[in-house]
């Protein structure tokens, strides 16, 4: 368990130990013998998943809560809540009305669940060994997704004009999240936006791009480190989300881990990937252990977090998990760990005649 190692990578830095990062959202619930429910409305319930799963799984980094309804919730979204996952949301307030009709403000950290996160952060914040907590906020996509239904991807084409000024609310709402998380002491700060892998690049540069840009504002001016997660296919904008400012991305096994290692080494960015979360972690279909081994050859030891491509299920075996563990020492321990050759500035070789 190593905070700094994390960091490190995370800013596109050679670590001499590829750090692990789970995403363990509500399956620190279920590993406490919780409902996920019942977990996420309870400050001590989730100070105590988080802690016990941090030490379970020996992290080096760890959510604070994987659960991209905690906005939506505040801004008035219906939820349907699960005892197996996190809430969904069910109702959307901006269906049928405008922003001005609805009468929506940016929340606070008094608003909705919030109390509840900043609650679990400070408990957290005081006990945690060394690893870094890591507040996750919905990106403005996803945000506005929620707030106006499944209309918002009709309006990307048809009404840009009102998609514009529901996405624009969310990047504020967004970098609200990002000075909450901030406050609580949160060492890492990460936009999760899933739905921007569903649309073309020219839309996630005229929609997604610029309302990031407040949040990553708030993150980098507390000296705080970045990340942008995706899931699904993000190929076709991995390059854009390279070019948000963010000081690392995420990407899931639909990503190849080759080029999305390639991408973050040309920009000079940390990137995390990519264990298969359902073949591999949840039903074992692909050894775990071999997984593991796969990604973290292919992700080397430049910036590369291991990671989960996305939060991980509710009842994902934990001994599963342990075979990434049982993979990280074997490759720690046997893989070929070269110099860094970059700072060379000739090369030179040596003879033996015999």
């Amino acid at each position: 368990m190593s905070k700094l190692e994390l960091l490190d990578a995370l800013r596109g830095k050679r670590t001499k130990a590829v750090p692990w990062f789970p995403y363990t959202g509500v399956h620190c619930a279920y590993l406490i013998g919780e409902k996920a429910d019942d977990y996420l409305k309870d400050p001590d319930l989730i100070a105590k998943g988080v802690l016990f799963t941090a030490e379970r799984y020996k992290a080096d980094g760890m959510p604070l809560v994987f659960d991209l309804a905690v906005e939506a919730s505040a801004l008035g979204c219906a939820l349907e809540w699960h005892a197996d996952n996190p809430p969904s949301v069910s109702g959307h307030p901006l269906a049928e009305q405008s922003l001005a009709e609805a009468g929506l403000t940016v929340p606070t950290a008094r608003d909705g669940r919030w109390p509840v996160v900043v609650e679990a952060g400070q408990k957290i914040m005081q006990n945690k060994g060394d690893w870094a907590l890591v507040g996750l906020f919905c990106g403005p996509l996803t945000l506005a997704a929620h707030l106006r239904g499944t209309k918002l991807f009709t309006d990307l084409v048809k009404n840009k004009e009102l998609a514009a000024e529901i996405i624009s609310f969310s990047g504020r709402v967004i970098a609200e999240s990002a000075r909450i998380y901030r406050d609580i002491g949160c060492e890492v700060l990460g936009i999760v936006d899933p739905v921007a892998s569903q649309i073309h690049p020219d839309t996630f540069r005229e929609f997604v791009a610029p309302h990031c840009q407040e949040a990553i504002d708030v993150i980098h001016s507390a000296e705080r480190t970045s990340i942008f997660l995706t899931c699904g296919d993000a190929s076709k904008v991995m390059e854009d989300i390279c070019k948000l400012g963010v000081h690392s991305f995420s990407c899931d096994e639909q990503v190849n881990l080759n080029y999305a290692r390639d991408l973050a080494l040309h920009y000079g960015l940390g990137f995390s990937g990519s264990l298969k979360l359902t073949m591999s972690l949840m039903l074992g279909m692909v050894d775990p252990r071999e997984d593991a081994i796969t990604s973290l050859s292919a992700g080397g030891s430049t910036g590369y977090v291991l990671a989960p491509g996305c939060n991980v299920p509710y009842n994902v075996p934990p001994e599963n998990i342990d075979k990434v563990l049982d993979a990280m020492a074997w490759h720690q321990k046997y893989y070929p760990h070269y110099p860094d050759f970059k700072g060379f500035t000739k090369t030179g070789s040596d003879c033996s005649v015999l």
